[in-house]
């Protein structure tokens, strides 16, 4: 048996054992992940196409994916995904600026020689095509704190249903206070973790700190950290703002019908 059909059988079995109908539908969306991507991947290398757009598209796809075809619809998954949706054209908004300034984009001379045999005349725009990576990389980790902070304010409401705005608000800011830096670090050794070999490379080459640093590969790989992280910390108020808004309206509307 294939190694790769053994290891997605043993993930399968382990999440429908711990997950139940939950683990399953995580397992399958996993799938549909890899789908919309490989379609954004298609649509964007179109000339005819805005990256930006397309992006957009794609993220407001697996959001839905993860958030309500693994989680169903409900006032928690409701509310990440207007959370996630406003944090991702913030954070888009602030990558183009990034990308555009650092001139990241495109290829670093590591990988000219690799790259030699083909053309780079193909017609679309590079630093879009960047700024569009960054933004790809940052979806998961903003839909996993959105909802990492949208079901405990739920739960807090649930128990605590006169509980006001306010509280519920800062309820919502001590969790995201609480996963800002677990999450920063794991967007951290992700990303360094894939990129290990390149700086096995840097060593083998005896570059200095200062090529390191100035490595358009080493540039754009913190860029897209930094990028991750400030979209991680972008999401933390604006999820228990909107959160904790729904919430007390829903309530008020109760007592109006009531």
């Amino acid at each position: 048996m294939n190694v790769l059909v053994l290891l997605a059988i043993i993930l399968l079995i382990l999440m429908i054992l711990i997950g139940g109908k939950k683990g399953a539908r995580s397992f399958f969306a996993l799938f549909l992940n890899f789908g919309v991507l490989l379609f954004t991947i298609i649509f964007m290398t179109n000339p005819n196409n805005d990256p930006y757009i397309v992006t957009l598209i794609a993220c407001t796809v697996i959001s839905y994916i993860n958030l309500f075809f693994i989680n169903e619809v409900n006032s928690t998954t409701k509310t990440a995904f207007i959370s996630t949706i406003i944090t991702i054209v913030i954070v888009l908004f602030f990558i183009v600026i990034v990308t555009e300034n650092a001139m990241i984009q495109g290829f670093g001379e590591e990988e000219i020689e690799e790259l030699s045999i083909f053309s780079l005349y193909i017609g679309v725009d590079f630093v879009k095509i960047g700024a569009s990576v960054i933004i790809m990389s940052t979806i998961g980790a903003i839909i996993d704190t959105a909802m990492a902070i949208a079901s405990p304010m739920r739960e807090m409401y649930h128990h605590h249903p006169s509980i006001s705005k306010k509280e519920l608000f800062t309820f919502g800011l001590s969790i995201g206070r609480d996963i800002l830096g677990t999450s920063t670090n794991t967007l951290f050794f992700a990303f360094f973790g894939g990129y290990l070999a390149l700086l096995i490379w840097f060593k083998d080459l005896s570059y200095s700190v200062g090529e390191i640093v100035n490595s358009k590969i080493f540039s754009a790989e913190m860029i897209t950290i930094f990028s991750a992280g400030t979209g991680v910390a972008l999401i933390i108020p604006i999820t228990a703002l909107i959160t904790a808004y729904f919430l007390v309206k829903k309530r008020g509307n109760k007592a109006k019908v009531i």
